[in-house]
């Protein structure tokens, strides 16, 4: 049995989950249209590996500030069925089950918040999901993050955590991503897949002789 750490967004499927959940709530009046934006402008930062994540979070996180857990986990895996389920990669399907045949211990880890990567976890049948954790207070949700953000080296350090006392945890592990801003996990693991890599990722794949693999919705 091995890890198989898979990324989320543009890796496992089209597009930005966090970028599309923030279109979904202002189509669904639940956040205001200029906050789009903004956003955008701090996901230009992010591909350019400049992004302040705690920054991000805490202004994407905003309108849920005083909502009920129950209230954002009915909502978020809503979205998930009608948004993100067909943005699903079948080459990335193939590869969970793949993995699911060898018995390998399945890892969905991105740096979106929990509430956009658990529906998917639970539609991927992984075995555990590490996200981004938010805070609350009382029942109700405060706007901000709590723990070691799963960004960067965070992703690595959020799998020390989850698989503490594993002494042989990295070893034969696969990972799976499009992003630089992974490549702390892609260099702990033992077999780096750079997934539709954005080009600065594609060319360390090239220069490691790390497998490119380029994933395409159907039709």
């Amino acid at each position: 049995m091995a890890l198989a750490l898979f990324d989320l967004d543009e890796t496992l499927i089209a597009g930005d989950s966090a970028s599309l959940w923030l279109e979904y709530m202002v189509a669904q009046e639940l956040a205001p249209a200029d906050m789009i934006a903004e956003e955008q402008a701090m996901m230009s930062l992010y591909h350019q590996g400049k992004m302040d994540m705690h920054q991000y979070m805490a202004f994407t996180l905003q309108p849920l500030a005083g909502k009920t857990r129950q209230w954002l986990d009915s909502l978020s895996t809503r979205f998930a069925e009608q948004v993100l389920r067909a943005r699903i990669y079948p080459e990335g399907l193939a590869r969970i089950e793949w993995h699911r045949k060898q018995g390998d211990e399945l890892v969905l880890i991105s740096a979106s918040g929990e509430h956009l990567v658990a529906p998917m976890a639970r539609m991927l049948g992984m075995d555990h999901c590490v996200a981004i954790l938010l805070d609350e207070e009382e029942g109700m949700l405060t706007g901000q993050t709590r723990g070691t953000l799963s960004f960067r080296e965070g992703k690595v350090a959020r799998i020390d955590q989850l698989f503490a006392g594993d002494d042989n945890l990295w070893q034969g592990s696969f990972g799976y991503s499009d992003s630089h801003n992974d490549l702390p996990l892609l260099r702990a693991v033992s077999h780096p897949h750079a997934v539709n890599p954005a080009p600065g990722l594609r060319q360390i794949a090239a220069e490691h002789d790390w497998p490119t693999l380029d994933w395409q919705l159907n039709g």
